[in-house]
């Protein structure tokens, strides 16, 4: 079921327990300014809606700016390929992009990296051993990269999932730092990407307060990887209270 007519997107950011450092961009000769006008420690507004697709067992709907995505969830069903007798059940995941997602046309494809990030994301939080035998399909398509795309990828599938009726022992909220110059920024959008020393991606469970993937690329010194991991767990804490409130609309309007 999707949400109630007029949601508006939520913010989430992070709580901020020291200044913010002075905005100086690179090698400290410019001052700067996030192109969207946002604080360095400020996330984009997030909205969801579920029940997308109706022709899939669970889909979700998420916005952030101007990323856009879509998942659907498939299953659980008996596996296509050949398999062994096994216990727990198998988690398939798919990330593709449009052709009209990123500003240079035609270059939408399959994204073998994010399939792989997105199936390890997840794979921690889905009770695998409540469907043995059977596969769960996951596909999550980017109808407009915007920036952060695979946070909101694993975000909004976690929300697919449970949408399906998937047990898991928690949603999984994913949300990305850039290091540009000496300042971090967080939800970076594309502009910012390009820019970019170091990116950082944490995702967790923000009930139990576990992590399920920390990838980060480029170099960072200890510090830095500690306060962008501060900022990433306090953002996907708020953030998985807009993804459950968005179930709960949901599942209100499918009473009404």
């Amino acid at each position: 079921m999707a949400a109630k007519p007029g949601s508006t997107p939520t913010t989430y950011s992070p709580t901020v327990t020291r200044k913010t450092r002075p905005p100086i961009f690179k090698d400290n000769d410019l001052d700067w300014v996030r192109p969207d006008g946002r604080g360095f420690h400020q996330c984009r507004p997030a909205f969801f809606r579920t029940g997308a697709v109706n022709s899939a067992s669970g889909s979700a709907y998420a916005e952030f700016g101007n990323t856009k995505v879509i998942v659907s969830v498939f299953g659980p069903r008996e596996s296509k390929k050949a398999m062994m007798y096994s216990d727990i059940g198998r988690l398939n995941c798919n990330v593709s992009f449009t052709t009209f997602s990123t500003p240079v046309r035609g270059q939408g494809s399959d994204h073998k990296e994010y399939s792989s990030m997105l199936h390890k994301a997840l794979e921690g939080a889905i009770m695998l051993e409540t469907f043995p035998k059977t596969t769960v399909d996951v596909f999550a398509l980017v109808l407009e990269s915007g920036g952060s795309d695979l946070p909101v990828v694993i975000s909004c599938a976690s929300l697919a999932l449970a949408d399906a009726g998937i047990r898991m022992y928690d949603l999984v909220a994913a949300v990305s730092v850039s290091c540009l110059g000496k300042n971090l920024v967080i939800d970076p959008i594309l502009e910012e990407e390009s820019y970019q020393d170091g990116s950082l991606i944490l995702t967790c469970m923000p009930s139990r307060y576990e992590v399920t993937q920390l990838t980060f690329t480029g170099e960072w010194s200890t510090p830095d990887i500690n306060e962008a991991m501060q900022l990433c767990l306090d953002a996907c804490g708020k953030l998985g209270k807009v993804m459950r409130s968005c179930l709960k609309e949901a599942a209100s309007g499918s009473q009404d």
